[in-house]
């Protein structure tokens, strides 16, 4: 399919209520290109009152969706993995356009989300519960899992299929209705992939996708309606800092995957060709706009020159280009806002006295490009050592011993991932427990598995999404008390 035959394939209206639809106001706003700064399409743009029409939807079907058998919850969304597969290229091709990231690594994160669908698929008929004598000879207890309610759920730019299908996956499973608001930078995936739940046989109501550029009216106006029960965000600390407060008004579950600064450790007995392939997984996957990027690359001083000067060999032989081009290796970053923020934490780095050994600069003409770089000999209070970064940048600092290499990893507000590259057995099983992180990869430098809780602690978040954990932020536990038999 070509590029305009998708774009008009694609619904550009609000989705609730199981169609396609304009937002209450007629408002609309523009969904661009990052590689060319050029207009894609306009989308519908909710307001409040539109949320709320969401969300009485929601709750009209809740109860029915909740009492739908789990094999039928289960057929939905294997129906949909299967349609999501078969639409790859197209989902692929879409990301690429709305976001930025090459082909290649669009096709990968298909692969990925499609198999949130099918892993809650499986999961959907596993929910269990437990029955047991009481101690006492009082009588019997049960246990029963139950949907939490309607839910909201908040995605970012960065994974726009994988962040919703992480979400909606176990939400569907559990039995609860979704109200889905995607990043206003990539709301396009999203409303094509609610449009192949309707086709898979999903009822009206029990999914609606809001994108909207007023997020916070949108977002609190839902949250203060005691209907809503849950909401699940996926982005920045500060965001999720906020809506933990407002989710308190209401006692609302809540799940956070919030911001990362993951270190990522090379010690003087690893692999070294190993560690940069790692290296260049962790830090230049997805551009390095992940939360669970390698954000500090902390190497052993011994071979910090040469794993610095391989990994500066292959960053600098990454070609920028936009990402349908397959010969691209880095895509435009999502947009001028944070390219900006990139480059002043690069060259806030370099004022003092930080060393670029490749790139470190924003790419001169059309789009959001900036330079795959290396940045190394960095000083103690550089920003760029304490924020996280969301871009191709690889910063270097070096260590001694192992036990300065932990104190720098942890010392963070956040712990969502950590990497480490060793050849010993004895410190590998160190570090995974010493590692503040809800995370760790070791000798690899990528870690997401749909089957594998995600997720992380300190200020990286609460909760988990994969796993068999994952479809448990969607349901309460009840305890029923029975008479002795």
């Amino acid at each position: 399919m070509n590029v305009t035959d998708l774009l008009n394939s694609v619904p550009t209206g609000l989705w609730h209520g199981g169609r396609s639809a304009p937002s209450e106001s007629g408002r609309t706003f523009d969904v661009v290109n990052p590689a060319t700064g050029e207009v894609l399409v306009a989308v519908a743009n909710a307001t409040p009152a539109d949320a709320t029409a969401a969300l009485d939807a929601a709750s009209a079907v809740a109860d029915e969706w909740a009492a739908t058998p789990p094999r039928r919850r289960a057929d939905v969304l294997r129906a949909a993995f299967d349609a999501v597969t078969a639409r790859a290229d197209d989902f692929a091709l879409l990301m690429t356009l709305e976001m930025g990231k090459v082909l290649a690594e669009s096709r990968g994160e298909v692969t990925y989300g499609a198999e949130f669908l099918r892993w809650f698929s499986e999961e959907a008929v596993r929910i269990g519960g437990r029955t047991a004598t009481a101690p006492g000879g009082t009588g019997e207890i049960a246990v029963v899992k139950e949907p939490v309610g309607p839910c909201l759920a908040i995605t970012p730019w960065n994974f726009p299929l994988a962040m919703g299908t992480r979400k909606i996956g176990p939400a569907l499973a559990a039995g609860c209705t979704v109200i889905v608001k995607p990043a206003e930078d990539t709301p396009l995936t999203m409303l094509l992939l609610a449009q192949v739940f309707a086709e898979a046989g999903l009822p009206p109501g029990v999914l609606s996708v809001l994108p909207t550029l007023d997020a916070p009216a949108v977002v609190a106006g839902l949250m203060d309606d005691p209907r809503l029960r849950k909401v699940s965000f996926t982005g920045s600390t500060g965001v999720g800092k906020i809506l933990l407060a407002q989710a308190a008004n209401n006692v609302l579950r809540t799940s956070m995957e919030l911001g990362g600064s993951a270190p990522f450790l090379v010690f003087d007995d690893a692999d070294l060709d190993k560690a940069v392939d790692g290296a260049m997984l962790a830090k230049m996957r997805n551009g390095g706009e992940a939360c669970t990027a390698a954000n500090r690359i902390l190497v052993q001083n011994g071979i910090r020159e040469a794993f610095t000067a391989k990994l500066t060999e292959r960053v600098a032989a990454m070609r920028v280009g936009p990402g349908w081009e397959e010969t691209s290796a880095i895509g435009p970053i999502i947009n001028a806002e944070q390219r900006g923020s990139i480059a002043a934490l690069v060259d806030e780095a370099v004022a003092a006295g930080a060393t670029v050994r490749t790139g470190g600069r924003p790419v001169d003409g059309a789009g959001f490009f900036y330079e795959p770089t290396v940045v190394d000999d960095l000083p103690d209070g550089a920003r760029i050592r304490r924020e996280e970064i969301f871009g191709p940048v690889a910063a270097i600092v070096g260590f001694e011993t192992e036990e300065e290499a932990i104190a720098l990893a942890n010392d963070t507000e956040y712990g969502l991932a950590a990497y480490f590259f060793t050849e010993n057995l004895g410190r590998a099983q160190r570090l995974a427990r010493a590692l503040q992180a809800g995370m760790v990869g070791v000798n690899r430098g990528v870690i997401s598995d749909p089957a594998a809780p995600f997720g992380g602690i300190k200020q990286s978040g609460l909760g988990s999404e994969g796993g068999s954990e994952g479809i448990e932020e969607y349901l309460n536990t009840k305890y029923i008390a029975l008479p002795p038999v």
